[in-house]
């Protein structure tokens, strides 16, 4: 009879081989925690309220008739380049990141070169290059010369007329407002570039009658200009296409212009940079041109060569802002110079925006949050401690009530921070995750998610024991019901969590992705370490036979051991009579 009581007890109390389950638990922890050390990053990236620095919210905007431009493509488009230009001002670990289906997050951590940064993410930077069909000094600048020049690679002209080789200056005879003995529907007509930029696109007729009135359109549209301002100027021919003409201020407003249809834009140049002018000793960006690019300047260059002053000047408009406006007096290609007012900082910012080329679409800054680094700090330093706080009542509670089993329970939230410090930090070079201070909340509010499943499942063994089982199969009939209670409850978590992060943007996502990132965890900690750690010392003497302080006491549960008993003796009257 020995023999198969001995058989039968692992089936009757459904046990499961627990050393399987640790021992996976475990190759995960030091996988991951060996990982930190091999990647060389032993701690979570910080976010911007943290570590200190700048967060910007841009939001794109369409022109009018293109809302379809906003989309998927363009926005990680617009995310990569604005990341090429934080990067190539040497700024570290800056985040650009799409939120939501027109916003753009970009997180600048704190440094020398942070506020150029700033200034460059939402910069459009579209380049062309147009002939100019009229200019004038406005009333605040009454000399033209006053403004940038440029230059481009070639012969040098003599220095009595402005010139592509940037040694000369306009002659004082010179008119600068309508092109002498010229109308302006005749210069529209006589522009180099009478059609569209692009390739494929038709050339509108120069003898339609439409031309007169598109000059009248443009002449009303110059005389109106107002260049006085930062924001007039940005928003002079705001809307105009690269194939159309427009009207256009310097960026220092000391001249307005009427310019033709694009020859050249920015796609057409294949670097820039910033040196300094070895004659001069003054700073100017180098552009070098695709091989496309570099016969389109040609061409333009060698008609603006054959017109008169001003006809024979281009204007390097960036963002619908002209940044210099030198002549022509012969054909050039392969290389040019944008010369002027620049120091190194200004050199270098339009070199690096040209480098990277122009957004696919234009952004407004909704935003800016700027934290100093002692804030930061201030604020990591009170998420600590309020987690701190919150994970000493939950332990006191833990003691107090389960006493044992409270071990487990504080053993299990170990792994359990282990894991989520590991992961996060390994997210931070991997996803460009940074833990910002709502994450830090999702992690303390993931506490008391965590030591709930506990609790879930210590009392369904009580609720066994108080049944009159002893411990070992207790803890392995709880399971299935705790194990239910258990999905289901970090089911509801994590499906808020994730509701939570596609509906917010911004900061709020790191709080929701934590939470998120959190419940998974205690699912896996629970099956696979709690569960399994249970069934260990179920077979330890100190919880097996009820001690008091292993909060398994059949007496404080209310099991009345005369019920055992009476389930004893009920069989003893079966062998008396064989004894008879």
């Amino acid at each position: 009879m020995a023999a198969p009581n001995k058989g039968r007890r692992p089936a009757a109390g459904g046990q499961s081989k627990p050393g399987r389950a640790l021992a996976l638990i475990l190759i995960a922890m030091v996988a991951l925690v060996g990982g930190m050390f091999i990647s060389h990053h032993t701690t979570p990236r910080l976010g911007i309220d943290l570590a200190g620095g700048t967060s910007i919210t841009l939001k794109a905007k369409a022109e009018p008739g293109q809302e379809s431009a906003i989309n998927k493509n363009n926005m990680n488009t617009a995310v990569s380049i604005m990341n090429r230009r934080v990067n190539g001002l040497g700024v570290t670990e800056a985040e650009v990141q799409t939120q939501g289906s027109d916003n753009i997050i970009v997180n600048i951590p704190k440094g020398t070169n942070s506020e150029q940064a700033r200034q460059q993410v939402g910069q459009t930077a579209k380049l062309y290059f147009r002939p100019v069909l009229t200019a004038q000094p406005t009333a605040a600048v009454p000399n033209p010369s006053a403004s940038p020049s440029a230059s481009t690679s070639g012969k040098p002209t003599p220095s009595g007329t402005p010139s592509a080789s940037g040694k000369g200056t306009p002659s004082a005879g010179k008119p600068s407002g309508t092109p002498q003995g010229r109308a302006l529907s005749d210069a529209l007509k006589a522009s180099p570039t009478p059609g569209a930029s692009k390739p494929g696109s038709p050339a509108p007729n120069p003898s339609a009658p439409a031309g007169d009135a598109t000059a009248a359109q443009l002449q009303a549209k110059f005389a109106a200009l107002d260049c006085s301002t930062k924001e007039a100027r940005s928003k002079a021919g705001e809307g105009a296409k690269s194939s159309e003409p427009t009207v256009a201020c310097d960026k220092d407003g000391a001249e307005k212009f009427i310019l033709g249809p694009a020859e050249v834009d920015g796609t057409d140049v294949s670097k820039a940079q910033a040196v300094i002018n070895q004659q001069n000793g003054q700073w100017i960006v180098q552009m070098d041109f695709t091989g496309g690019g570099s016969k389109k300047f040609a061409a333009i260059t060698g008609k603006l060569s054959q017109q008169q002053y001003p006809n024979n000047r281009f204007a390097i408009a960036l963002d619908n802002q002209v940044v210099s406006a030198p002549t022509v007096s012969s054909t050039l290609s392969g290389s040019a110079e944008i010369s002027g007012n620049f120091n190194q900082s200004s050199a270098q910012d339009l070199a690096n925006v040209l480098s990277y080329g122009a957004l696919p679409l234009s952004f407004q800054e909704q935003s800016v949050t700027t934290v100093t680094a002692a804030l930061g700090a201030d604020q990591l330093h009170a998420g600590l401690i309020a987690g701190a706080i919150g994970l000493a009542l939950v332990i006191i509670y833990l003691v107090a009530y389960y006493r044992g089993l409270a071990l487990i329970a504080i053993l299990s939230l170990v792994v359990s921070a282990i894991l989520t410090y590991a992961i996060m930090t390994l997210l931070g070079p991997g996803i460009g995750f940074a833990l910002n201070l709502p994450a830090v909340c999702g992690a303390i509010v993931a506490i008391g998610i965590t030591a709930d499943s506990f609790i879930v499942y210590f009392e369904r063994i009580r609720d066994e024991i108080r049944e009159g089982r002893t411990l070992r199969p207790a803890v392995e009939r709880a399971w299935p019901r705790a194990r239910r209670t258990i999905l289901v409850s970090d089911f509801v978590s994590f499906l808020a969590a994730a509701v939570l992060f596609i509906v917010t943007v911004g900061k709020v996502q790191g709080f929701a992705f934590t939470l998120g990132l959190t419940t998974l965890l205690d699912v896996v900690v629970v099956f696979l370490f709690t569960k399994p750690v249970m069934t260990l010392l179920a077979r330890k003497k100190f919880f097996a036979s009820g001690h008091p302080w292993s909060g398994l006491d059949p007496k404080r549960l209310g099991a009345k051991p005369p019920l055992r008993r009476t389930r004893r003796t009920t069989s003893a009257p079966v062998d008396n009579p064989k004894e008879a």
